[in-house]
């Protein structure tokens, strides 16, 4: 079979290669892949000295060959595959059932790929920072992946929605949707009760001051890849407390399956809708990973593949 693998090229950090096809474990399916896509940590793990990474933590495709120990879905099912080890992106993969959820008639293979690691990051940002109905929420990176699917989630339950965003960035959906959309934190004229950040560098250091009285900043990437500095000084003199707390999705508490048919329910329902900017044919990954490099990509990725 054919599959992406890792040249160790910066200038080409992926190619079409014929490998041998994977071998299943007792608890593990086997999927004809349609449709995967990339994700950050896809070009971070490429960019490494002699890489073995394999592209596609998010795919989906059609069930071939069911797991032995009888759990998951059947085979000729259609499924949404979330593999935080990678390989989505192959003519087959493997797939465990805890992290697979068969598609709904409604919802296409590569709006389904889209969806695993952006969704699972942003329900269970939303869900940790307990965001209800009237609180006023703030979302930095609001037109990336996880940041378009939070802003949804967040104005779902209620919130009362600021995303940031760069000037010239699609943000009419969010508009739409209902979130006041600015370019700037010198913009945000009110507090925050909560603030969702996945910039980083100067970006955290001005959410401190955006933030209300006993006020909570998840922090959950840097995106500008620039530390940022605290002056824990500016909360006084009257001594306001707050809460900052790195957030990593896969050490909360949550059922992946069940968050996964969450996730494609929501988008079947019209909930969510995932943000694509590109779908490319599998060919062009390597093209389409140089944008991670550029950081000229917003939305998701997706690559579809041809058999």
């Amino acid at each position: 079979m054919r599959a992406l693998v890792a040249t160790g090229n910066a200038d080409r950090l992926v190619e079409l290669t014929n490998v041998d096809e994977p071998a299943l474990a007792h608890d593990e399916l086997l999927v004809s892949v349609e449709a995967f896509s990339l994700n950050r940590p896809d070009f971070l793990w490429l960019s490494v000295p002699n890489p073995q990474w394999r592209v596609g933590i998010d795919f989906a495709g059609k069930v071939i060959q069911a797991a032995a120990d009888g759990h998951g879905p059947a085979v000729g099912e259609r499924v949404m595959v979330h593999a935080p080890d990678g390989g989505g992106g192959a003519e087959l993969a493997t797939a465990k059932p805890q992290f697979t959820t068969t598609i709904p008639a409604n919802v296409s293979s590569e709006t389904a790929a889209a969806l695993p690691l952006a969704g699972l990051v942003a329900l269970r940002l939303v869900r940790e920072a307990a965001i209800k109905k009237g609180q006023r929420v703030l979302i930095t990176g609001a037109t990336g992946g996880v940041g378009h699917f939070a802003v949804e989630l967040a104005l779902n339950a209620g919130a009362s929605v600021t995303a940031l965003a760069r000037p010239g960035e699609p943000v009419d959906t969010l508009i739409q949707r209902g979130a006041q959309v600015i370019y700037s934190l010198d913009e945000a004229t009110e507090p925050f009760e909560t603030i969702l950040e996945s910039i980083g560098g100067g970006v955290l250091t001005q959410a401190f001051a955006k933030l209300a009285r006993r006020g909570t900043i998840l922090w959950f990437g840097a995106a500008s890849g620039q530390p940022a500095q605290i002056d824990f000084f500016s909360f006084f003199p009257d001594r306001s407390s707050m809460t900052l707390k790195h957030f990593v999705y896969s050490e909360v508490e949550g059922d992946d399956a069940a968050d996964l048919q969450e996730l494609i329910n929501l988008v079947a329902k019209g909930v969510l809708n995932p943000h694509i900017s590109r779908i490319e044919d599998w060919s062009q990954t390597s093209e389409v990973l140089k944008s991670f490099q550029t950081g000229s990509l917003t939305g998701k990725a997706v690559l579809t593949v041809k058999t």
